[in-house]
């Protein structure tokens, strides 16, 4: 039985996490609406989602999981994302609390923290798998 990489880990981990979290979100406020004082609803209260957001969780993760099963690319998915997700952190903060990173997908503290978190881990996952997969000692039959 050959072993996952830590990026595939993450790949199958965050991606399946973001399906869930974006599909949930659609529950909480489905608004495909923009500009300043975009409408929002809280997800258990504690993140900011819209349609926007919810859309941009779904297909990140669905990402994921289609790149999970492959060593390469999932290493690619955790430090290519990993890295957007630190981009997007950044450009949370730099919108603040309760407001919108382009108008369209509305970000709180809590949410920049979860970024900042997949961000971390992505990238830390990508760096931890190694570029070529260790050769297997596995005897073949």
């Amino acid at each position: 039985m050959e072993r996952r990489s830590p990026a595939q880990v993450f790949a199958l981990v965050i991606g399946a996490t973001l399906v869930v979290a974006g599909i949930a979100g659609f529950f909480y406020n489905a608004s495909f609406g923009s500009g300043d004082g975009t409408e929002r609803d809280a997800v258990l209260g504690i993140l900011d989602v819209n349609g926007w957001h919810n859309v941009v969780h779904v297909l990140t993760g669905a990402v994921g999981l289609a790149v999970a099963g492959a060593y390469d690319g999932s290493r690619v998915y955790a430090l290519g994302f990993g890295a957007i997700y630190l981009v997007v952190t950044v450009l949370g903060f730099v919108a603040g609390n309760g407001d919108e990173i382009f108008n369209l997908i509305p970000v709180n503290t809590e949410d920049n923290v979860f970024h900042l978190l997949i961000g971390i881990a992505g990238v830390g996952a990508g760096l931890a798998t190694p570029s070529t997969p260790a050769p297997s000692t596995a005897s073949a039959v």
